[in-house]
């Protein structure tokens, strides 16, 4: 997998071109680098909770306007290849937990891992420890999959997604430990580069004090109550559930 493939993933995520970032693109302003924290706002909160992006205006306001056309990501920065893994070829039955509860690996996919160590306030237990094992360690999150675009994300706000047979569980964000269940939500895009149809998820960590679990146990719901203001809600997002990793399936 090469950069080049990872950025287009990482564009038909956020629903705009992102070139990557080396700081001799003519400086572009900082609205304009593409960090984790607005990855996160834009990929899972989605536009309608929070118009992350400004666009400066000659008379020196700031209007949201959402996404800009293009952006930049300073790829070392934003992603960690060390912690890459290649599902792609494996085939496991095993049955494994992750805070304590199920984790479906995701087999037949390649993760591209996003650059979060010390990235929060309360340290990296949240992510558990790093190689093989079946079993929860002390102070991680459960693993949860999320495969909206920014563009179905507002869908799903105003909507009030329904996850599963007529059922309504609120408005918030929604994810699911079943990488199955979340592929039919994946986006898809075709590669310039290889001309090949892809599929695209998040892998996320989501925090089992913040979460409520839905009818179908299988989706989790990070509530995010109508009129909450725009500070609150991207609180209740950064302290919810956190991205790590990209997923990229060739179709």
């Amino acid at each position: 997998m090469d950069g080049e493939l990872l950025l287009e993933a990482l564009s038909a995520l956020t629903g705009t071109t992102l070139k990557p970032y080396t700081g001799s693109n003519g400086s572009p302003d900082s609205d304009l680098v593409l960090n984790i924290y607005n990855f996160i706002t834009v990929t899972v909160l989605g536009l309608e909770f929070l118009n992350f992006f400004g666009t400066k205006c000659d008379g020196g306001d700031v209007q949201c306007m959402g996404l800009h056309n293009e952006m930049f990501v300073d790829m070392d920065e934003f992603f960690e290849p060390r912690f890459d893994y290649d599902f792609r070829h494996l085939s496991d039955e095993s049955v494994c937990m992750r805070g304590n509860e199920p984790y479906k690996r995701p087999c037949g996919w390649y993760r591209f891992a996003l650059k979060v160590l010390n990235k929060y306030p309360d340290g990296n237990a949240w992510l558990g420890t790093n190689g093989w094992r079946s079993h929860s360690v002390a102070g991680e999150w459960p693993v949860s999959y999320h495969g909206t675009s920014a563009e179905g994300a507002k869908g799903i706000v105003k909507s009030h997604y329904t996850a599963g047979p007529r059922q309504l569980y609120g408005r918030g964000i929604y994810s699911t430990y079943d990488i199955d269940q979340a592929s039919g939500y994946s986006k898809e895009f075709t590669s310039k580069k290889t001309g090949k149809r892809y599929r695209v998820l998040m892998q996320n960590r989501i925090n089992p004090v913040m979460r409520k679990v839905c009818q179908r146990q299988d989706y989790w719901l990070i509530e995010i109550p109508e009129g909450t203001s725009d500070a609150k809600e991207k609180e209740i997002v950064e302290k919810s559930i956190r991205p790590y990793g990209i997923l990229l399936k060739e179709v």
